[in-house]
């Protein structure tokens, strides 16, 4: 035999080892291996927990869950998916081409259940129960949905949740976050994600290779989310919102003492409810509309301080001794600062520096600022905690901007003039504070001298945080300075000329400055900032209106939210 032979019977001898091989797996061992193969299928089926709630400082609930009902369909079980889904759109009050979309759009394989729709309502969940008796494709399950039961009301403060994105997924996924899962975005859900999602538990089965369940392997049982408990009075919260009444801006109360904000609130706002429901057109809505409804103008958006710098300004004077209660400015409606002439609102003749924080007279800050050089002006703000994040644990504060002489010459390589000077001792220029910048100024003014750092998560999961975050930074001013500048505040409301004279016919006496910031081509910034009752402060107060007027408009809402802070008992 040749060496063609002997290759011919090596190929012949190895084809029948395999065809002996087959003829034991398929024939004699197939019955075992079948058996082996229906029951080694094992599968999870998830079982959400709920995300924690957030509550008031009261206990009351702001945000929590609902049970929601979605639909599904299991294919193998379908005999005629079009006749099915036609029922269900009887059912379920649902356009049959929607749910034909989303069977197309959710499906993976016959063994795996399809969601047709989501969270439709108990009344609906019973009568499509009653379907599924002859149906027994269809299954409808539960989850726990995000529930806003006051709609927008401090949205700000509160943040919605949403399927995560791939930004956020990419930093968090060493931390157990995984594609889908649903995540807190602005706000308290976003700063405190991780306190209050909860874990997934869920059910391990068999199943065969129909995708039928065998036997089930075990249960773990999901874990709810911590619950928040934030520093907000929801009382106060409403009557706040209810007073800014749809005007653009944003209000803050804050405790003097310790910082715990009382109430935020910031508009044009949002229903975090549009985010559950995944309604796109609204949802594309916000992003759009250029009135920036996700931003939360209290501690995201900076702007010109205005006269309510001026607090800024006679401080510095008065700890550097270029005034004092005696001296005296007069002002004939305009003040010259080299060749070029500053104007100001109003002719207030002789003021001192009482009179002149009461007035808001720019012609007497003109000539103090000059006195005091830009430098100290900027070195005294940020005493006073300009130009600096407070630390509140919300996302994207802003830090706002004061300038300086040094700043400009490194920055822009260009001088800083007296005319500079002048307007920068009015808030004007390049100067820009946040809304919660401005209350923290005033509270020290309130609490005779502490700047605090303003917070808004008092517990968490029960645990009280809210003694380790009472910090107290020492505003290192003469007694005799914040007296002075207390006493310009005071007749800003009491003095009949004074710009906050409207809030003087209030049961409870109120301390403060109005401000109206320039903007270019558009209507002044209105602000009010201030503190009450002045005999023992427990509130400081900062309403700002973008484009909302002059601080007169400031200061009549400040009144308003007073007045029905005061009608229901909560001064």
């Amino acid at each position: 035999m040749g060496r063609k032979g002997i290759l011919n019977l090596i190929i012949i001898f190895l084809f029948g080892v395999l065809m002996v091989g087959l003829l034991n797996l398929d024939v004699l061992q197939g019955a075992k291996f079948r058996m082996l193969s229906d029951n080694n299928s094992i599968r999870l089926i998830p079982q959400p927990g709920a995300r924690g709630n957030i509550l008031d400082r009261n206990g009351q609930v702001i945000v929590d869950n609902k049970i929601s009902y979605d639909v599904m369909i299991l294919p193998q079980e379908l005999d005629h998916v079009d006749y099915v889904l036609t029922r269900l759109s009887h059912i379920l009050s649902i356009e049959a081409a929607q749910l034909k979309a989303a069977f197309k759009k959710n499906f993976i394989s016959s063994s795996v259940p399809v969601t047709v729709t989501s969270n439709i309502d108990l009344k609906k969940a019973i009568l499509l129960g009653e379907y599924r008796a002859e149906e027994p494709s269809i299954i409808i399950t539960t989850r726990p949905l995000r529930h806003y039961p006051y709609g927008a009301l401090a949205s700000h403060v509160l943040g919605y949740v949403n399927q995560i994105d791939r930004w956020r997924l990419t930093k968090l996924e060493d931390y157990g976050y995984k594609t889908k899962d649903i995540v807190g975005f602005g706000g308290v859900e976003e700063r405190y994600d991780y306190y209050l999602r909860q874990e997934e538990g869920g059910l391990s089965v068999e199943v065969n290779h129909r995708g039928k369940v065998t036997r089930v392997l075990g249960f773990q049982s999901p874990s709810n989310g911590k619950d928040i408990e934030l520093t907000i009075d929801l009382k106060i919260q409403k009557i706040v919102e209810d007073c800014l009444d749809e005007k653009k801006g944003s209000v803050i109360l804050m405790d003097p003492l310790n910082g715990q904000i009382l109430a935020m609130a910031s508009y044009p706002n949002f229903n975090p409810a549009v985010f559950v429901n995944n309604r796109s057109s609204l949802i594309a809505g916000l992003f759009n509309n250029p009135d920036a409804p996700l931003i939360n103008r209290a501690i995201s958006s900076s702007y010109p301080p205005a006269s309510i710098f001026k607090v800024v300004v006679s401080s510095a004077a008065l700890e550097l001794k270029k005034i004092n209660t005696t001296t005296s400015f007069f002002c004939q409606g305009s003040t010259m600062v080299g060749t070029r002439k500053f104007s100001c609102w109003e002719t207030h003749g002789e003021q001192n520096v009482f009179q002149a924080i009461a007035h808001s007279c720019d012609v007497f800050f003109y000539k103090s600022g000059l006195l005091c050089g830009a430098q100290n002006i900027h070195d005294y703000a940020l005493k006073l905690g300009l130009a600096k994040i407070t630390g509140l644990e919300l996302p994207y504060e802003t830090s706002g901007f004061i300038p300086s002489p040094l700043w400009r010459k490194i920055n822009k390589f260009q001088s800083w003039f007296d005319g500079d000077t002048a307007n920068f001792a009015i808030g004007q220029g390049d100067c820009l504070v946040t809304p919660l910048q401005v209350t923290n100024m005033m509270a020290a003014f309130a609490n005779g001298g502490f700047l605090t750092s303003p917070y808004i998560v008092k517990a968490i999961g029960g645990l009280d945080f809210s003694a380790k975050k009472k910090k107290l930074m020492l505003v290192n001013f003469k007694k005799s300075t914040f007296n002075i500048v207390n006493n310009g505040l005071a007749r800003v409301v009491s003095d009949a000329k004074g710009t906050g004279n409207v809030l003087s016919t209030l049961p409870v006496r109120v301390a403060g400055k109005t401000g109206t910031a320039q903007v270019l081509r558009k209507t002044t910034h209105a602000w009010f900032a201030g503190y009450f009752p002045v005999e023992k402060p427990k509130f400081v107060i900062c309403v700002f209106l973008e484009n909302g007027g002059p601080g007169y408009a400031a200061s009549v809402i400040a009144k308003q939210i007073i007045e029905e802070m005061n009608n229901q008992g909560l001064i």
